[in-house]
């Protein structure tokens, strides 16, 4: 299934003469992970604490857009910089779940939107990190199969955080739209599991 992080390359393309810039003033990967972790996690409480404050969900777009641009900047520091380490690898995968966490479940501490929808678009999110995770530990790749991969997510929460603060008020829209996340969120769950087995056949392992 299609996804966004198909334009993954095309975007670490744009990335690469600031990552050289960085790598060259002694930047390192991990630090630029826990940087990206570090602004998920204030504008996160800051929209909590704010109860969903239209300039803190205005910008919320722009701090997403720069944390996938420092996560894509981490990976290329890693693999085309000689930073690869096993700290780095436990330090991506959990501060992309937690930094997901933080800035989505907040929205649960808006009036009118529902937090139990909230809680289980979140949820599965972790859900289908974890999956894709998995698929290493049975012998298959890191599976990033759509449909509501990590970049997916936060084009969803974006938009959805752009809208209310235009001022449309949740109610029955908002509860669809969450809903239709979270189904997203368990087609991608069961599309990297499937895609991770799929893998091992065709590998014959």
């Amino acid at each position: 299934m299609a996804s966004i992080y198909d334009l993954k390359p095309k975007f670490q393309a744009l990335l690469r003469p600031a990552c050289a810039a960085l790598a060259r003033a002694g930047v390192t990967a991990n630090q630029v992970t826990l940087a990206a972790f570090a602004l998920s996690i204030a504008h996160g409480a800051w929209i909590a604490a704010s109860a969903g404050a239209p300039v803190a969900l205005w910008l919320l777009p722009l701090t997403l857009f720069i944390r996938m641009a420092l996560n894509a900047i981490d990976g290329m520091l890693a693999r085309e910089f000689d930073q690869k380490s096993k700290l780095g690898a436990i330090l991506n995968e959990l501060t992309d779940v937690l930094a997901d966490t933080a800035l989505y479940l907040p929205f649960a501490f808006i009036a009118g939107v529902e937090p139990t929808l909230v809680v289980a678009v979140v949820l599965l999110g972790v859900v289908a990190e974890m999956t894709g995770v998995i698929g290493v530990q049975i012998g298959a790749s890191r599976r990033y199969d759509g449909p509501f991969g990590k970049s997916d997510r936060a084009v969803f929460f974006g938009g959805f955080a752009l809208l209310l603060a235009f001022g449309v008020a949740p109610g029955l829209w908002s509860d669809v739209v969450l809903a239709f996340a979270a189904a997203l969120g368990l087609a991608t769950i069961v599309n990297r599991a499937r895609c991770a087995l799929k893998e091992i056949r065709d590998a014959g392992r």
